[in-house]
C-alpha cells in the first residue's frame, strides 16, 4: 500500500485521474458481468419446457415459468404467450420489438467502459507531458545546465503516468470487448427465443430433440 502511495504521489497529478478512471472501470466492468450472468439461462433446458406447456395448451402455467425465469430470454418469450392470438405476422413482430427494447438494458454502461479505455492513454500521456515540462523548466530556470539528479524525478514522473495510464487503458479495452461478445450471444439467445416461441405458439412446433440440439446439450433417446 505504502509503495502504491508512493507511485501515485511521483506520478503527479495525471495519476490521480488515472486512479479515478481505474475505480470506475472496475466497478462497471463487475456491475454489467453480475448483471449478463443473472441475465443468462440454458435457453435448450427454458424452450423445451415451454415447448410442452404451449402444445398441452397450459398458457397460465407457461406465463408464470416466464415470470419466474429471470432474463430477457424470458421476457421475450412471455411476450409471445401473452399476444399468442394475434397472427403470426403480428407475433413476429411483438416478440422482435420486445427483443429491441431489451438490447439498452443489456448495453448500458458499456459505453462507460469504452470511453474510460479511450481516455486512460490520453491521461497517462498528459501526465508524460507535464512531466517534460517540469524537466525543461527546470532546465530553463538553471541556465540549462540542470544535472541528472534534477531532472530523473521529472522524467520519472512521465514514466508513471504513461505506464499506468497503459495499465489502466488495456484491461479496460479486454474487458469491454468481452461483456460486448456476452452481450451479443444474449441477443441470440433472444431472437432463438422470439423465433421458437412464434414456431410453438403458430403449430410448426420443433422436436424436442432440435431444441436442445442448437444448445449443444446431448439428447437422450426417446
Amino acid at each position: 500500500m505504502d509503495a502504491m502511495l508512493e507511485l501515485m504521489q511521483k506520478g503527479g497529478p495525471a495519476m490521480w485521474a488515472i486512479f479515478f478512471v481505474s475505480v470506475i472501470g472496475v466497478g462497471v466492468f463487475l456491475e454489467r458481468l453480475l448483471h449478463l450472468h443473472r441475465a443468462q439461462i440454458r435457453v435448450g433446458e427454458f424452450l423445451l419446457g415451454m415447448a410442452g406447456l404451449v402444445r398441452e395448451r397450459r398458457y397460465d402455467e407457461a406465463r408464470q415459468q416466464c415470470l419466474s425465469t429471470p432474463g430477457p430470454v424470458a421476457r421475450v418469450a412471455l411476450s409471445a404467450v401473452l399476444a399468442r392470438d394475434c397472427s403470426r405476422a403480428e407475433l413476429r413482430d411483438i416478440v422482435r420489438e420486445t427483443g429491441q427494447l431489451e438490447v439498452p438494458r443489456l448495453e448500458r454502461h458499456l459505453p462507460i467502459l469504452t470511453a474510460l479505455a479511450y481516455v486512460a492513454p490520453l491521461l497517462g500521456l498528459l501526465g508524460t507531458t507535464l512531466g517534460l515540462l517540469e524537466a525543461f523548466y527546470l532546465i530553463s530556470t538553471q541556465g540549462g545546465y540542470a544535472t541528472v539528479a534534477d531532472l530523473s524525478g521529472a522524467v520519472y514522473q512521465s514514466l508513471i503516468s504513461a505506464a499506468a495510464g497503459l495499465a489502466v487503458a488495456i484491461p479496460a479495452f479486454v474487458g469491454a470487448s468481452y461483456l460486448s461478445s456476452r452481450v451479443q450471444d444474449l441477443m441470440h439467445d433472444m431472437e432463438r427465443a422470439g423465433i421458437e416461441m412464434v414456431n410453438l405458439l403458430k403449430n410448426r412446433t420443433l422436436p424436442a430433440a432440435e431444441i436442445l440440439a442448437a444448445d449443444g446439450e446431448p439428447v437422450g433417446e426417446a
